[in-house]
């Protein structure tokens, strides 16, 4: 009898654009031009991997509990936590479910690495997760989890957090830190960019340092890089790479998204194999 192996799964970061810019055309028309290759990106996801994920783990800069907490629920009804977008923007759906037995596996993973967890069946997924998904997995037909930021955002810890999920990459999960490389609602046009373009350098050279352990220990030092602050003055949209990061463990890393949207410099990371 043949046994059917699974193949390990790359970890990725994404960005998840501005609130629901894919989307909106009342009508279903294309995106805004600025928004056209971050969507394509994102549509070519699945297909970019070595087989179909059975789940999504994903992590999303929108949530944050007191310690780390994973949706055991169906992700319904959507939390549409983003504000003055037309209408139609509030009825988008994505209607795929979740899947508690992989939320309850995640959950014992990062026990045995000593981190205290809870669940939360009710909470709707937020446009962190809704957005992109329904541009990489526009059939709502794989089964994902949400699983919250710990309010410290304390990025080795999020590192550690990322390395205790690892197995899951060899159980058919894919996980997916969704944020954006750089995130000042603030600062916006083309003054911004080669300000953007130096945080996104330093950014990049330290996630694809090809020694793991430097890598993981030059990202959780990020606010030395140069801007830091300015490009992230609040951290919660870089902390969903630490994860990534670190489930994607001593893998290759490597960018494999980079465009200037807003004026912003915006990047994408993959863990593992092409």
């Amino acid at each position: 009898m043949a046994i059917s192996l699974r193949m390990t799964l790359p970890t990725l970061f994404i960005p998840h654009g501005g609130g629901p810019c894919f989307f909106m055309d009342p009508d279903g028309g294309p995106p805004d031009p600025m928004w056209r290759s971050m969507q394509d990106y994102l549509a070519g996801l699945i297909d970019s991997l070595p087989e179909r994920p059975k789940a999504i783990l994903m992590v999303s800069g929108h949530w944050e509990t007191k310690q780390v907490t994973l949706n055991v629920g169906d992700g319904h009804p959507l939390t549409y936590d983003y504000h003055g977008f037309p209408a139609h923007t509030y009825r988008l759906q994505w209607p795929s479910h979740g899947d508690a037995a992989v939320a309850r596996r995640a959950a014992a993973l990062l026990a045995l690495a000593g981190f205290a967890t809870a669940e939360d069946a009710v909470r709707g997924w937020d446009h962190g997760v809704f957005i992109p998904m329904m541009v990489a997995v526009p059939g709502s037909d794989i089964p994902l989890v949400q699983m919250s930021l710990r309010a410290d955002l304390d990025p080795a810890a999020h590192i550690a957090i990322g390395r205790a999920l690892a197995p899951l990459r060899d159980e058919g999960v894919l996980i997916v830190g969704s944020g954006m490389s750089f995130h000042n609602l603030r600062a916006r046009g083309p003054q911004v960019t080669a300000v953007a373009d130096e945080w996104d350098a330093a950014l990049t050279a330290a996630v694809t340092d090809p020694d793991p352990v430097r890598r993981a220990a030059r990202v959780a030092a990020w606010e030395n890089m140069p801007h830091a602050r300015f490009a992230h003055p609040e951290a919660e949209h870089l902390l969903p790479l630490m994860v990534a990061l670190g489930a994607g463990g001593d893998d290759v890393a490597v960018c494999d998204y980079r465009d200037h949207v807003m004026g912003w410099t915006v990047s994408g990371y993959r863990f593992g194999s092409l």
